[in-house]
């Protein structure tokens, strides 16, 4: 069988990639030779991993929450306050201070002026007056009061006078009385009966708004942006999001250094320099020094997109050098001047670090295997400078050679405040008897058993294990509760919520099981104490493999001193979508106990997804038809044989509809990518004119509220507010502008996207392109996605074997590994 491959577009752009590009992490690839002129941004999906759109896998840019954002401006939107409304606070508040002021001179301005010019007068009497004087008129003032106040005692009081409430009730009923009428029922009549307290009005579900973007820009400064882009030639759709990016001055600060385009998310180098000529002329120059600035941080950004939280200074400086940066070590200096960017020496312990040590004079600058810090001679400091005594130490002492690392503050302070957390986790534990564990531990069995010992003596603990191992879990966090302590399990997907939950039974009704999102929003779970930390003993986090170190850095800063934490995932899925790789960090650093599950997953599916992890594609004996593959020679055919599937083959043979199977292929772009897979299956399931935004009532969507973040629903209706969802049985409003970025057709996902979940049914795609794509942990994580039955729609022969023995995760640069050391003498 032989396929013709096509255009590799059906994986992500392996430069510019989001959740979906961070399946392949790796440094950034040379790009394309520069273009004459600035191009449009790919049209791309931020939310949902799509390629050349940096904002997909940082949480804390513009569009994320979020986060995921260096954008520290306040979010009116978030507060529920509309844009002009909270513009037209501030003019309000202006208002009422110039009212206050009016109060103290007059109703009007003849009045102020009136009353100036008897103060002036008055003034001026004074000032004529001896001290003498002035000491009788005051004394003659304060008798004159004195005597007004005996005589307003003496003067007889008003009947009645001063009364309120009851007693001038009864004062009322008294002269009633005395002149004959009849007092008023209310005085001398029974007491009312007690007014019941109004019934609590019934709440009814409100819809939950998609996270805030910023406050959107001035139109003014948008129309500023617009006019420097139509003047420098670039695409003046970019007008908006440059100016949420860069300010209300983006204007300014585009002319004074047009570079500053590359941090408008799609946009590549070649752009930005074509943007340059144009607005600067012959000032424009590769060695510019806001050029070399401007790449280094673009190049880390992209490397934050891969998965890595640092770069090697050589690794770098060869990027920068492949962008055409002719000083690529000044470039990385004035970066660091700047403040854009912080470099890390982190010492090498490694046997070939050993080797190379002995055989070229370790800790010497220039060395092999060694180098020097960018700003190591300024003396300062800590981070990646080697400080007063260089590398040799105090008096001459030669030091083992070190690493260098660049990286960006946000996620060098997120390693720093996780390893920092967990080290308080370990330490803070109370030395206390675990002999009240031991009659669960007792009524546990195997692993389990095992897990509750090690969580009732430690305070962090790694729990590894498959999709039966959550069982293990499960029983730890019922045996907890059962202890009386506060125990809750977070997952990373409402998906595996309800799985989870399914395992506790009646127990998981008082809130015992939520999903990570909603812990730290604390719209789920016990919420905070008064210091903000969880009100929990004990936080299981299932899905750890998920976590990137930003997320986990807030959980894990979140907990008490005194509380224990289980880390609990399958190391063989795909890495998380942001930076990072904590929990394969954890695991490698052997700080703390590690149970390792021996239940494995059940079943045909099991044994050959068994396989896939230790890097074995085996024949599998699948009776009930639980494993099908189906062969294609080109992606036209592979689409078609999808849409068979998934519409008719699968609901016919296993009862399973296409409501509940799920599509999953290598990435967002070519014949047979996320795009045109699930273009097709609308046509087929549920076709219409997508009057809102492209969508229809009834669309099967997958929704990014935040970069990584991936959750499965329907379309329910649109209006003046937003696009209408209904997502994990919560209803969402997506608002108009956010659509494009957040929402797609979700039929057909990535695997990173449908990590996390499971389906009855699974329909794997691997159109012959793909093949460069594929990795065992990919493979790994798209046939774990079925529970039931797995079609594997096959194009691209061997390479499919060959990826599963041979490809295993790239490696992913964190300084988290050289922290532990530093903060647990354990960790290796």
């Amino acid at each position: 069988m032989s396929t013709e491959p096509e255009s590799p577009q059906s994986t992500e752009n392996a430069t510019t990639a989001g959740p979906d590009a961070a399946e392949e992490p790796g440094t950034p690839a040379t790009p394309a030779p520069a273009q004459p002129g600035p191009a449009a941004a790919e049209d791309t999906h931020p939310g949902t991993g799509a390629a050349g759109d940096p904002t997909e896998a940082r949480p804390d840019r513009p569009d994320a929450p979020s986060g995921d954002r260096p954008d520290d401006r306040p979010d009116r939107a978030a507060a529920g306050v509309p844009a002009d409304d909270a513009e037209g606070a501030g003019t309000d508040t202006e208002a009422s201070a110039s009212s206050v002021a009016d109060d103290g001179s007059g109703s009007d301005g003849s009045d102020g002026e009136a009353a100036a010019a008897a103060g002036a007068d008055a003034a001026e009497a004074a000032a004529q007056l001896s001290e003498a004087q002035a000491e009788l008129a005051a004394q003659k003032l304060e008798r004159e009061r004195i005597e007004r106040r005996k005589a307003e005692k003496a003067a007889p009081i008003a009947a009645g006078a001063k009364l309120s409430g009851k007693a001038a009730d009864l004062l009322a009923a008294v002269r009633a009385v005395e002149g004959g009428a009849t007092p008023p029922a209310t005085v001398f009549g029974a007491e009312a009966a007690p007014r019941r307290p109004a019934p609590e009005p019934v709440r009814r579900p409100r819809p939950a708004t998609a996270e805030a973007l910023p406050p959107a820009p001035a139109a003014d400064a948008v129309e500023g942006v617009r006019r420097v882009l139509a003047a420098g030639g670039a695409p003046e759709a970019l007008a908006s999001q440059a100016a949420v990016v860069l300010g209300e001055a983006a204007e300014d600060v585009l002319r004074e250094d047009p570079w500053q385009l590359l941090r408008v998310p799609g946009v590549r180098p070649e752009q930005a320099d074509g943007f340059a000529r144009a607005l600067l002329g012959p000032e424009c120059a590769p060695g510019d020094e806001r050029r070399g600035r401007a790449v280094t941080v673009w190049l880390l950004e992209q490397a934050a997109l891969a998965g890595h939280t640092a770069l090697e200074l050589p690794t770098l400086t060869a990027a920068l050098a492949r962008q055409g940066v002719p000083d690529a070590d000044a470039a990385v200096q004035n970066a660091l001047a700047e403040g854009e960017a912080l470099a890390f020496q982190d010492a090498l312990d490694s046997p070939a670090a050993d080797r190379s040590a002995a055989d070229t004079a370790p800790g010497r600058a220039g060395a092999p295997g060694t180098h020097d810090a960018p700003g190591a001679q300024d003396g300062q400091g800590e981070r990646g400078e080697r400080g007063e005594q260089g590398e040799d130490g105090p008096e001459g002492e030669e030091t083992g050679p070190v690493r260098v690392l660049v990286g960006l503050e946000r996620y060098a302070l997120a390693e720093e405040s996780l390893a920092d957390a967990l080290a308080r986790v370990v330490n803070s534990l109370a030395k206390e008897a675990s002999g009240a564990w031991e009659p669960a531990a007792a009524a546990a069995s195997g692993s389990a058993a095992e897990l509750i010992r090690a969580v009732a003596g430690h305070g962090l603990v790694l729990h590894t294990g498959g999709e039966a191992a959550r069982a293990e879990p499960a029983a730890l966090l019922t045996a907890v509760r059962g202890l009386g302590l506060r125990a809750v399990a977070a997952c990373h997907t409402p998906d595996g919520r309800r799985r989870f939950a399914a395992l506790l039974g009646e127990a998981a009704a008082d809130g015992a099981v939520v999903t990570v999102p909603g812990l730290l929003s604390g719209a789920e779970g016990p919420g905070r104490d008064g210091e903000g930390a969880f009100a929990l003993d004990l936080l299981i986090l299932l899905d750890a493999p998920q976590l990137d170190v930003e997320s986990a850095a807030m959980l894990v800063e979140s907990l008490p001193d005194g509380a224990r934490l289980v880390l609990s995932g399958d190391p063989a899925v795909l890495w998380s979508a942001g930076p990072g790789r904590v929990f394969a960090d954890l695991v490698a650093a052997r700080a703390c106990p590690q149970v390792a599950s021996r239940v494995p997953d059940p079943g045909p599916l099991g044994e050959l997804v068994s396989g896939v992890g230790i890097g074995e594609l085996n024949q599998v004996d699948a009776p009930g038809k639980e494993i099908v593959i189906v062969p294609v020679r080109d992606a036209g055919e592979a689409v078609h044989r999808t849409v068979q599937l998934l519409a008719d083959s699968v609901p016919r043979a296993f009862g399973i509809t296409s409501d509940e199977a799920v599509v999953i292929t290598p990435g967002h772009g070519g014949a047979a990518g996320t795009r045109a897979l699930n273009a097709a299956l609308k046509e087929r399931l549920n076709p219409g004119p997508g009057r809102f935004g492209g969508f229809d009532p009834g669309d099967r969507i997958a929704h990014s509220p935040a970069p990584g973040r991936t959750v499965t629903g329907r379309v329910v209706t649109a209006d003046a507010e937003g696009l209408h969802l209904t997502c994990a049985d919560v209803s969402v409003v997506v608002p108009r502008e956010r659509v494009e970025q957040t929402v797609r057709h979700g039929w057909a996902l990535t695997a990173h996207q449908a990590v996390g979940s499971r389906w009855p049914a699974a329909v794997v795609v691997l159109p012959g392109d793909a093949a460069q794509a594929l990795s065992r942990p990919w493979v790994y994580t798209a046939f774990g996605r079925a529970e039931r039955h797995l079609s594997v729609v096959h194009g691209v022969e061997q390479a499919l074997p060959r990826a599963v023995a041979e490809a295993q995760a790239k490696p992913r640069t964190t300084r988290l590994p050289a922290l532990l050391r530093t903060q647990l003498p354990t960790a290796r």
